[in-house]
């Protein structure tokens, strides 16, 4: 069986804020189609709810983000923008979240012929937040943990005291670790792009606790890290 050729399309921005008034109320995304065939693609909005490490998807779709257009047949090296607008809750008290998929659409092969069809799926983060608020993020806590490959890695609790979301990626972070005698061991400051390479944007929404795991390796399974947050630069 032939193996149709593998399409790829590159999605910009991948995190949008947006706002309930004025300009920021929209803001546009680009796919572009980086193959040599038409590239077939629909976007759809599903509502996320918080969790202790993030965000989830509801699977459902409130009607509180507008996109146009809502699909597109993008041809070979080009970009089709697709604009996406805020036309929920103007009186919003907190912030929401929402991803919007931008997913290829598979293509009628012509009869008799058969191949194997890699579709890609990309997730863009959507959140809105009322105009003029600002986070209060803050470390409430951190604690050794262990990478998936068994090392030591910290783990902070990020908690998040205004109504509005936040990023840790927006400020520099400071790891201390110490042995058990007090002496200092290690220590590291992540900056605003270290961070976003390291953990991600790192979403922290309005009124929420959660958990995030550092993937950098500590020197001590046992000793005590100690982990502040500040503004970048």
């Amino acid at each position: 069986m032939p193996v149709a050729p593998v399409r790829a399309m590159t999605v910009q921005p991948v995190v949008i804020d947006l706002k309930t008034s004025g300009r920021e109320m929209s803001q546009v995304v680009t796919v572009e189609n980086t193959f040599a065939n038409p590239l077939p693609v629909e976007l759809t909005v599903q509502e996320l709810r918080l969790t202790e490490t993030g965000v989830a998807p509801t699977g459902q779709d409130p009607g509180d983000l507008l996109v146009f257009p809502p699909q597109a047949l993008i041809e070979p090296g080009q970009t089709q923008s697709f604009r996406v607008q805020y036309v929920g809750d103007p009186a919003l008290a907190g912030s929401k979240h929402y991803y919007i998929t931008v997913a290829q659409l598979p293509v009628k092969l012509p009869e008799g012929q058969s191949a194997i069809q890699i579709l890609y799926n990309f997730q863009v983060l959507a959140s809105v937040a009322p105009a003029g608020a600002k986070p209060k993020l803050e470390i409430q806590g951190a604690e050794i943990g262990k990478d998936a490959a068994g090392k030591p890695v910290a783990v902070l609790t990020v908690g998040n005291a205004a109504a509005v979301h936040g990023y840790l990626s927006a400020s520099k972070l400071r790891l201390v670790e110490k042995d058990r005698s007090g002496k200092e061991q290690f220590r590291r400051t992540l900056s605003g792009p270290e961070i976003q390479q390291t953990i991600g944007f790192g979403l922290v929404g309005g009124n929420q606790t959660r958990k995030v795991t550092v993937p950098v390796e500590l020197p001590l399974a046992d000793g005590m890290i100690e982990a502040t947050i500040g503004p970048e630069g």
